[in-house]
């Protein structure tokens, strides 16, 4: 029997010293090297890893050895499968509401502090990047997709709406690309990531090790990234992009499906597979998140995180999300019993509720950039 080739070694590999750590956060040569560190539980992010990296990064901000930031993940699995669901739902479950908002409040202040960021913030991504995952790595100034890259937004099948800053991240992509990821949570691998703008770079898995060292060694960001791109080959959702700007224009959810219907008729796979999903997914989180697709592109980032803060504090209170991770979670039988059950009673006015601002002690803090 021959043995498969063994992976070259994690630029985020650790020791029996970080064993027990969530998030490694240290110095290294020219770098604030950020690693996350629970690979069976996916890299899920939790509070503490959360508080961790908002503490490095604001040190680092003002420490002159540090000219870049590098996030990566242990494991070949993922970079992060998102935030720990499982915990917030038990708290929610639990009446422990101010609590699970604790977090969120936490996390969207993460990633407004590394949307403006004032030294390069590379994310090295191979695995799955999803939810809290991609907050703590889209909004950087450098993204390099591995070749394990897969990328999705899939909130609105657990009764939630796509956070973590895609308010303002994925209207900005092109044409109605970001309104068929939030709808249908499609996983894009790094071909499509690179189309999409979703990463600034292609690189083989095996140099993600050459190119921590490069960037440790002080080497210019640019130059490092460069030296160990590729290209990745034809970007699927190219063949894909007329259809998705037809299909996923309208105001209304409804619109949208009647468009998918039609082409669906005509022979279309993509858009029969697409009405699918979105017919089984919550129609209260499909509102919304049409609702912040087509607001969001208006919104600077600050505005976005606040809206988003909104939304979750609204939506920690309503049944599909406690559903939507108990089907998906907790019992596994993936058969959600969502309320409303119709797209017809998840009304646009319904969903713009979620969107109203809040007494003024409850509104999101923001922090003030680093040097």
């Amino acid at each position: 029997m021959t043995r498969s080739p063994q992976p070259p070694e994690s630029p985020a590999a650790t020791d029996a010293a970080t064993a027990g750590v969530e998030a490694i956060c240290e110095v290294r040569g020219a770098a604030g090297v950020i690693v996350l560190n629970r690979p069976k539980a996916l890299n899920a992010v939790t509070l503490g890893m959360v508080r961790a990296i908002r503490k490095a990064l604001d040190a680092w901000a003002a420490d002159p050895r540090v000219t870049r930031v590098v996030i990566a993940g242990t494991g070949e699995k993922a970079f992060s499968a998102g935030g720990d669901i499982r915990q917030l739902y038990e708290l929610g479950k639990a009446g422990r509401r101010e609590e699970a908002l604790v977090f969120w409040r936490e996390e969207y202040a993460l990633n407004a502090l590394i949307q403006g960021y004032r030294k390069p913030y590379v994310a090295l991504i191979d695995g799955i990047v999803m939810g809290g995952g991609v907050g703590l790595s889209l909004h950087g100034s450098h993204r390099v997709a591995g070749e394990r890259y897969l990328f999705a937004m899939p909130e609105v099948a657990i009764g939630f709406f796509p956070d973590v800053g895609a308010t303002y991240a994925l209207p900005r992509l092109p044409g109605e690309t970001g309104v068929w990821l939030a709808l249908t949570g499609a996983r894009v691998k790094a071909a499509d990531a690179l189309a999409l703008g979703l990463a600034t770079h292609a690189a083989p898995s095996s140099a993600f090790p050459a190119i921590m060292d490069a960037l440790v060694a002080g080497e210019p960001v640019d130059a490092a990234l460069t030296a160990h791109a590729r290209p990745p080959g034809e970007a699927p959702v190219a063949a894909l992009r007329a259809e998705i700007d037809q299909c996923f224009v309208g105001l209304s959810v409804a619109e949208i499906l009647e468009r998918l219907d039609t082409h669906a008729a005509a022979g279309s796979e993509f858009a029969s597979d697409a009405a699918a999903i979105i017919r089984d997914r919550s129609p209260t989180s499909l509102s919304v998140a049409l609702e912040q697709m087509r607001r969001g592109k208006d919104m600077d980032f600050a505005e976005a995180m606040r809206t988003e803060f909104r939304i979750v504090s609204r939506m920690v209170d309503t049944p599909d999300f406690y559903e939507g991770v108990r089907a998906a979670v907790i019992d596994k039988d993936q058969s959600p019993r969502w309320s409303p059950a119709s797209l017809s009673h998840a009304t646009a006015e319904k969903a713009a509720a979620y969107f109203a601002p809040l007494p003024p002690d409850q509104e999101l803090d923001l922090p003030e950039q680093g040097a």
